[in-house]
């Protein structure tokens, strides 16, 4: 029998007991005094913490403005859309629904997978802008985790044909070219906020408060008439095809107003699908490209001459042997004569006639002229990108240089900047800013030469449309037209390239009251024909007859059909 020793009971230390007790005592005492500050004193903190996990700010999306021609046709509107989004961690997807949700977004299934992937984020969009239909058949799937969200999506009814003046909005509708970048604080709005009590699964279960409403953008109105914008695009696409050329460029303008009522460029792009789109496609080359204008400067450098009383139109400027030479420099003409009025160096585009008559101008008047014209200075149009071409400081012009500059070599210009000079024409001599923007009244103008010479240079110009002259390929039946041909060997490594042209033609018509000024620009000819002259002058005439045919100008000549130009009776410029 084993007999167990009694064990002696251990007795903690009392201190130990109310140590431990205090300890206990001081917790909860923290744990009120915490709690009463928080759900008494300090409630923001607590309330902060629950509105993180189920209060919501939802952006009230604002419609962007629309943008209309003069006439009030649109030509960039906001349509509705939805983009897909969704919570990766809340996702589970079987093979059939990944299958479906992808084909639906027209997804790669790895690029579905690769943006569910990050489970820690709750916020991942899948499909931006996709149609309502779509978003619908998504819904019907019922994919936990998965929801939409209400945008707009920018549409283009002019399509190509006004593509380079509206320009084009991103994904978040925020302008990136033309009009649209340009007017980006009138057209965007203002988006709006509600606070909103969401549930795990992101459906709302409590609309709260209105914090702020969506502010619409404004409506843009621009000075573009869209009848005339098609038929300029549509006569530029066929030339540019016709004479397989780089490129074209045209722009007409209200002489009244300044306003540019067509600005079209080829080739073009569809802003609706900017899938292929390139960067020669995007560039508006009415106000972005410059070339040298070639003989469509004449006009200015003989102007400057009547307004100084150096010439008169009937002075006989000797140009025999129809060729000058200058510090080695040999300046020719196509058409050479013993000596021409001051007229025919206009009609016959007589670069050693125009070389002589720059060479008697002084040279700053000569500069502060074409300056004043606009030349070396952007037409601040508020348009991105605009050039302001090259006319260096007359400081620095050798004799060569003046000479060649007065019929249009050494100087370059946008075909804004040329259009908007020939204004000096189309009017009493006064000039008024251009504008992109439709305008209710007459812009004022500023004179720059008298009345008389306008005139005389309008007489002139009238001549070089007449045959005889280099563009009679201009007239337009039932109108009198003005204007004046160019062609100019493309500068090329610090000189000229020998097979690469621009062949232009600015004028304007009724000659008995201007109502419009249309410039032509044609890069790179290559079909065989590149003179001003045949390539450029058609597409003025065609252009300006359907234009003033549709805003109901009056005939000042008889309606009589205008004969192709016979044997004799069309000169080619000089280039």
């Amino acid at each position: 029998m084993t007999v167990h020793a009694a064990r002696t009971p251990v007795r903690l230390p009392v201190w130990r007991a109310r140590l431990v007790f205090a300890a206990f005592l001081a917790l909860f005492v923290v744990l009120a005094v915490r709690s009463v500050y928080l759900q008494v004193l300090h409630t923001d903190f607590l309330r902060g913490k629950g509105e993180a996990r189920y209060s919501r700010v939802l952006e009230v999306p604002a419609t962007r403005g629309r943008i209309v021609d003069r006439n009030g046709a649109a030509l960039a509107v906001s349509t509705p859309v939805k983009s897909v989004w969704a919570i990766p961690g809340d996702v589970v997807l079987s093979a059939a629904q990944r299958a479906k949700l992808a084909l639906l977004l027209g997804m790669d299934a790895r690029d579905l997978d690769r943006r569910l992937a990050d489970q820690s984020r709750d916020f991942v969009y899948l499909k931006r802008q996709v149609s309502p239909e779509a978003s619908e058949r998504v819904a019907e799937l019922g994919i936990a985790g998965v929801y939409d969200r209400r945008e707009f999506r920018r549409y283009y009814p002019g399509g190509e044909v006004t593509a380079q003046v509206v320009g084009f909005t991103g994904v978040d509708e925020n302008g990136q070219e033309g009009m649209e970048l340009a007017f980006e604080s009138l057209l965007a709005g203002q988006p709006g906020g509600r606070r909103v009590i969401k549930d795990r699964l992101g459906r709302v279960v409590e609309d709260i408060e209105a914090l702020s409403p969506a502010r619409d953008g404004g409506e843009l109105a621009l000075s573009i008439d869209g009848k005339i914008q098609s038929l300029a695009f549509s006569v530029l696409r066929s030339a540019v095809e016709q004479h397989r050329a780089k490129a074209g460029a045209l722009i007409a303008l209200d002489t009244h107003t300044g306003e540019v009522l067509a600005l079209a460029n080829y080739p073009s792009y569809n802003p609706n699908n900017r899938a292929r789109m390139t960067g020669d496609q995007v560039r508006n080359r009415v106000l972005t490209d410059v070339f040298e204008p070639g003989s469509t400067l004449k006009p200015f450098t003989i102007a400057l001459a009547l307004e100084l009383e150096r010439v008169t139109p009937t002075t006989r400027i000797p140009t025999a042997p129809g060729s000058m030479t200058i510090a080695r420099y040999t300046i020719r003409d196509s058409h050479p004569a013993a000596a021409m009025s001051v007229s025919e160096v206009v009609q016959r585009s007589s670069n050693v006639g125009a070389a002589k008559i720059a060479l008697s101008l002084p040279r700053e008047r000569m500069w502060e002229f074409f300056r004043s014209v606009g030349f070396g200075t952007p037409p601040q149009l508020d348009f991105p990108g605009e050039a302001g071409g090259r006319l260096r400081d007359h400081r620095s012009w050798r004799p060569v240089e003046q000479a060649t500059m007065g019929y249009g070599h050494g100087i370059s210009v946008s075909l804004a900047q040329l259009a908007r000079a020939y204004l000096l024409f189309a009017r009493d001599g006064d000039l008024v800013p251009l504008t992109l923007v439709r305008s209710a009244t007459p812009a004022e103008g500023m004179p720059v030469i008298s009345a008389r010479t306008a005139h005389a240079m309008r007489a002139m110009l009238e001549a070089a449309v007449q045959p005889g002259g280099t563009a009679p390929r201009a007239r337009v039946p039932g109108w009198r037209v003005a204007g004046k041909t160019g062609t100019a060997h493309k500068p090329e490594k610090g000189g000229y390239a020998a097979n690469r042209y621009i062949a232009s033609f600015v004028g304007f018509a009724p000659v008995s009251d201007p109502r419009l000024v249309i410039a032509v620009m044609i890069d790179e000819p290559s079909a065989g024909e590149y003179y001003g002259g045949s390539v450029a002058a058609p597409v003025f005439a065609q252009t300006m007859q359907g234009a003033l045919r549709l805003l109901g100008v009056p005939y000042d000549a008889p309606l009589d059909p205008v004969p192709l130009p016979g044997e004799g009776e069309e000169l080619r410029e000089s280039t």
